[in-house]
């Protein structure tokens, strides 16, 4: 891999690019599925491959090849320099990356227990339990459970004399139920939305989520849905539990945040972003209990890592501060737009793509509050959890969002269940809304494994720190 990667950088300067960086990349994935008592996935993929990336003539050329010979790598580096002069017929302003970044080290993820040695079996048996309890529920009639887990290795070299070795390992597991009554249809998940929780662990990561202890729980939970009222609709207070705030943090802070959207690259495919660059620094984000922060040097975040795919070593960073905007996800050629330098957010999905802005652990940071006292401290309010449906425009300021439970919340006490709720917003004039958030011992990194953008697509796997908050004055249901 380390000759290969040489190779690739010595052929792309010798054919006229500026700069030029290589990522070798060794992708291994396990995915396990029961539903309703049978095994409905069993698979094991693996992948390894090459991308080459350099700038010659002011613009960007990228190539890649899975096939790991010193012939194609010579061949796919000149048609790297090729393509970048090729675009440099119609480009702008040329590519300015800052100050040079040079950096040499490795990663690997922390692990107590590689979850690619424990058995197959073992892992069957503990979602074939999971979904036998599911189904022991009345009215239960689809129960699913889920494992999934990625160990990659890369290296990244670059034309400066970066040289990064990492493994990465993640871990993720979670169940789905559904129930049907008369003309109805209800869904619990644990612990997470979108089929899993996902952190960068190991097997003890899928342990300490027990399961089968929480099977039971929320298949009834799901059942009891379908005989719940309808949550009403009005203007009310809301306490959002941690996962579904997980998502409001991903949908209207990580995404408005990234730069290339600010700057137009994504408009045609992910939108851009309301938080253009005149606003950072003055524009008031949110209450002054609002702080959010990039970091992917968490331990266990689903957006952790050593170093980005430019080698850019793993920081944490300031979005919003006490409220006011402060800080965007960069990489070093939008930071060097502002004049500042990256913060080390690119990654590529793969070999076979360019590595663009991603959230890393996009993070709201806790608070004073237990969410015992919280709820005790509203007199009349809804709390709700677990995304169930999200729609958001594309400058990322008007959303709604759908949970799979709320709860009445009268004198400061839980009260009945309610099913199909929703609440709108938009984004400043909600966070601003924000009086109150749990403390660090309800804070938890949620992992959202299905994050999409760029063309071609690229899914990212990213992470969200938050904690029970509470929000004044938000739209629920339907606006009379």
């Amino acid at each position: 891999m380390n000759e290969l990667a040489e190779r690739a950088l010595n052929v792309a300067q010798l054919h006229g690019a500026s700069y030029a960086d290589v990522r070798v990349v060794r992708r291994e994935r396990q995915e396990l599925a029961v539903k309703n008592g049978q095994v409905g996935k069993l698979a094991m993929d693996e992948e390894q491959g090459f991308g080459v990336r350099v700038i010659a003539d002011g613009a960007w050329g990228f190539a890649s090849s899975s096939l790991m010979t010193m012939a194609e790598v010579e061949r796919v580096a000149a048609l790297a320099v090729t393509i970048a002069r090729a675009s440099a017929l119609v480009k702008g302003e040329g590519v300015k990356l800052g100050p040079p970044e040079v950096h040499v080290g490795s990663y690997r993820t922390a692990v107590v227990r590689d979850p690619f040695a424990v058995a197959t079996e073992d892992k069957l048996a503990l979602l074939l339990a999971a979904d036998e309890a599911m189904r022991r529920v009345p009215g239960v009639r689809v129960s699913q459970a889920s494992l999934e887990f990625l160990r990659e290795t890369k290296l990244f070299t670059s034309s400066e004399g970066s040289r990064v070795e990492q493994v990465l390992i993640e871990s993720g597991a979670g169940l789905e139920t559904v129930a049907v009554g008369e003309g109805e249809m209800q869904k619990r998940s644990y612990p997470n939305s979108f089929g899993r929780h996902q952190g960068t662990a190991g097997y003890e990561f899928v342990e300490e989520l027990d399961l089968v202890g929480h099977a039971q729980p929320t298949a009834a939970e799901a059942v009891a849905l379908l005989k719940a009222p309808t949550c009403p609709s009005g203007v009310m207070t809301l306490i959002i539990g941690g996962s579904q705030l997980g998502l409001q943090v991903h949908e209207s802070c990580g995404h408005p945040t990234e730069l290339d959207r600010v700057f137009g690259s994504e408009a045609s495919y992910a939108g851009t972003s309301f938080l253009t660059p005149e606003k950072l620094g003055t524009f008031r984000y949110g209450s002054p209990v609002v702080n959010l922060t990039a970091d992917a040097t968490l331990p266990g975040g689903l957006g952790s890592f050593g170093y980005d795919d430019e080698g850019v070593p793993a920081q944490r960073a300031e979005l919003v501060r006490e409220g006011l905007f402060v800080g965007y996800l960069t990489s070093r050629e939008t930071a060097a737009r502002l004049g500042l330098r990256s913060n080390g957010t690119m990654r590529a999905d793969g070999w076979n793509r360019m590595p663009i802005i991603r959230m890393t652990n996009i993070n709201l940071e806790p608070g004073t509050w237990t969410l015992a006292d919280l709820i005790a401290d509203t007199d009349e309010g809804l709390f709700v959890d677990l995304n169930k449906s999200w729609s958001i425009d594309d400058k990322r300021l008007n959303f709604q969002f759908g949970t799979e439970v709320a709860y009445e919340i009268t004198k400061g006490r839980l009260g009945r269940l309610y099913k199909n709720a929703t609440y709108t917003g938009i984004t400043p004039q909600f966070w601003g809304s924000c009086d109150a958030i749990c403390g660090p011992a309800e804070w938890r990194i949620w992992g959202i494994p299905n994050c999409g953008k760029g063309q071609p697509p690229q899914s990212a796997h990213v992470g969200h720190g938050t904690a029970p908050a509470r929000f004044r004055n938000v739209q629920v249901g339907v606006m009379r």
